[in-house]
């Protein structure tokens, strides 16, 4: 049995941690942070109100700008991080 609980929880950690790409110009707040290592609801709602005052990011590397979004969080995130709907 705690084999079994063991399994479950290493999946659930796995799926949990893996990010997904999104598009920081137009995801909601909850789309951002389910998506992007490192970067929770607040971070995530942060990115959202930039957007909003600031317009659309023009680079992953513009994300710099919200507080709370360092060089770190954008290059771990880099390959998920999309600017457009076009892949």
């Amino acid at each position: 049995m705690n084999k079994l609980v063991a399994l479950m929880f290493g999946l659930f950690v796995s799926f949990s941690v893996l990010a997904a790409p999104v598009n920081v110009n137009k995801a909601s707040a909850e789309a951002i942070a389910s998506s992007l290592k490192g970067v929770g609801q607040v971070k995530a709602e942060a990115i959202v109100a930039y957007r909003k005052a600031h317009g659309n990011f023009k680079s992953a590397d513009d994300l710099n700008q919200v507080k709370g979004i360092g060089d770190k969080t954008i290059a771990k995130n880099k390959k998920d991080i999309l600017l457009s709907d076009k892949k």
